[in-house]
C-alpha cells in the first residue's frame, strides 16, 4: 500500500486542526491524494465558494488530464448520475428529480418520518434493555434516513438491509481487500435492474415509478442515466444524512449548554440543523472538479485538467468568515455554510435532509431526557477516510 501524504495523514487524524493550518500557511496547494495521485486542495471559504460555482470547474471526468484521475469505476449503468455530469445534461436531469423535493412532496413526507421516528425509539428503549445503553448510530441515525429514501423511491422493505452493507462497503472500501466494493457494486447494479424491471410491470404511486414513466413515455432519460439517477438518489439520500444526523447529536453530547439550550427552546431546532452543517457537516469535501482550462483560485494558477478538492468542512470552520468557527452555537444569525455545496450542484436532497436531521434530533432529546454518550468523546471512532465525516458507531446512554 502506498504511504499516505502527510497531509492526508493529518487530515485522517485531526481535520479541522490540519485545515486551520492549511488556510493559514498555503490554501491552495497541490498534495498526494488518497489513491496516489496529485489533487489540488482548496481550503478557504470565499476560494471555495467561488469555486463551487464556476463553470470552468468540470465534473465530467472527460476533462481530467490522461492518467491525472483515477477514482473508482462504476459501470456505465451507474455512473450516468448528477456527480458526473455539467450542463446540459445536468440541467436536464436535475430538472426532472426536483419533483421529488418539492414542498409540497416534503410536507407529505413529514408526518411519515416523525412516525418512523418513533418506531425505531420504541426499538432503541426495547433493545437497550437494563443497561440504557445502546448503539443509535446503527438503531436510529442509520435506519431513519433509509427508510424514508426507500419509501421515497418505492424500494421494498426486505431489501433495505443489503443496501445498507453495499452503501457502507462503498462509503469505506478496504484497500486490502478490493474485490468487497467490486461486488458491493455488482449488486447494487442487479438490484437496481431488478427493481426498475418490477416497477415496469407493476408501478406504484413512488419516485421511482414517476422516473420510470419519463423514461419510457416520455424518452426524456436513458436507461443507464435512469439506473445511475435511482443509484444516485439512494446513495446520496442515505449517506450525508445518517452522518449528519449523527454528527449532531455528538456535537450536542459534548456541549451540555448548547443541548440545554435547544432542550429548553426546541423551536431553535431548525437554526441548529444549519449550526450542525457548519460545525460538522457530512461532506468534508465537495465533488473532485476538474479544469477546463487553467484557472487562478486564491492566487493559484491550477493547470487545465488537474483534479481539485474543494474543502467544505474547512471553508465552513474559516475565522474570516464566521465568528469563533471552532464553537458550536445554535443561536448563529449569520450562517452561510457550504456543508450542502453552492451553485448549479447544490445538493438536491438539501430540504429533505434538513427536515429529517429536525425530526429526528426532536424526536430524540423529547424521548430521552437523560442522554449522554457511552464512551468518552476522544473514543469516537470515525471512518477512515476524507470523503465522509462520519462515525463507525455511536454508543450512548440514557
Amino acid at each position: 500500500m502506498t504511504p499516505l501524504d502527510p497531509t492526508v495523514k493529518s487530515l485522517l487524524i485531526d481535520p479541522y486542526g490540519t485545515y486551520a493550518e492549511l488556510r493559514a500557511e498555503a490554501p491552495v496547494q497541490r498534495i498526494v491524494g488518497p489513491d496516489g495521485l496529485p489533487v489540488w486542495l482548496v481550503t478557504r471559504y470565499p476560494d471555495v465558494r467561488q469555486a463551487l460555482a464556476d463553470p470552468r470547474l468540470a465534473l465530467d471526468r472527460a476533462h481530467a488530464a490522461p492518467g491525472n484521475y483515477r477514482g473508482f469505476a462504476l459501470p456505465p449503468a451507474l455512473d450516468a448520475n448528477l456527480l458526473n455530469m455539467d450542463p446540459p445534461d445536468h440541467t436536464r436531469i436535475r430538472r426532472l428529480v426536483a419533483q421529488a423535493f418539492t414542498p409540497r412532496r416534503m410536507a407529505a413526507l413529514r408526518a411519515p418520518i416523525e412516525r418512523v421516528a418513533e418506531q425505531l425509539l420504541d426499538a432503541v428503549e426495547d433493545t437497550a434493555g437494563p443497561s440504557r445503553r445502546v448503539d443509535l448510530l446503527a438503531r436510529y441515525a442509520a435506519p431513519l434516513p433509509i427508510t424514508v429514501i426507500c419509501d421515497l423511491l418505492g424500494v421494498p422493505e426486505d431489501d433495505r438491509h443489503d443496501f445498507r452493507a453495499w452503501t457502507d462497503t462503498l462509503i469505506t472500501p478496504d484497500p486490502d481487500r478490493p474485490e468487497q466494493a467490486r461486488d458491493a457494486v455488482r449488486a447494487m447494479l442487479a438490484f437496481f435492474t431488478g427493481l426498475i424491471g418490477r416497477k415496469r410491470a407493476e408501478p406504484a404511486d413512488d419516485l421511482l415509478s414517476d422516473l420510470i414513466a419519463v423514461r419510457d413515455e416520455q424518452d426524456r432519460l436513458s436507461e443507464e442515466e435512469l439506473t445511475s439517477l435511482a443509484f444516485l438518489i439512494l446513495f446520496a439520500g442515505y449517506e450525508n444524512t445518517v452522518h449528519l444526523i449523527a454528527n449532531a447529536v455528538v456535537a450536542l453530547l459534548t456541549h451540555p449548554e448548547q443541548l440545554a439550550t435547544l432542550r429548553a427552546e426546541p423551536e431553535l431546532v431548525a437554526g441548529a440543523v444549519e449550526e450542525f452543517a457548519r460545525f460538522d457537516g457530512p461532506a468534508p469535501l465537495a465533488i473532485r472538479r476538474f479544469p477546463r482550462e487553467d484557472v487562478t483560485i486564491g492566487g493559484v494558477t491550477v493547470p487545465a485538467g488537474e483534479t481539485v478538492l474543494l474543502s467544505l468542512a474547512s471553508a465552513n470552520r474559516d475565522p474570516e468568515q464566521f465568528g469563533e468557527p471552532d464553537r458550536l452555537d445554535l443561536r448563529r444569525r449569520e450562517n452561510g455554510h457550504l456543508a450542502l455545496g453552492h451553485g448549479i450542484h447544490y445538493c438536491l436532497g438539501a430540504p429533505l435532509a434538513r427536515m429529517e436531521t429536525a425530526l429526528a434530533i426532536t424526536a430524540l432529546l423529547r424521548r430521552f431526557p437523560a442522554l449522554a454518550l457511552g464512551v468518552p468523546a476522544e473514543q469516537l471512532r470515525h471512518r477512515p477516510t476524507m470523503r465522509a465525516r462520519g462515525l463507525l458507531e455511536l454508543p450512548v446512554r440514557f
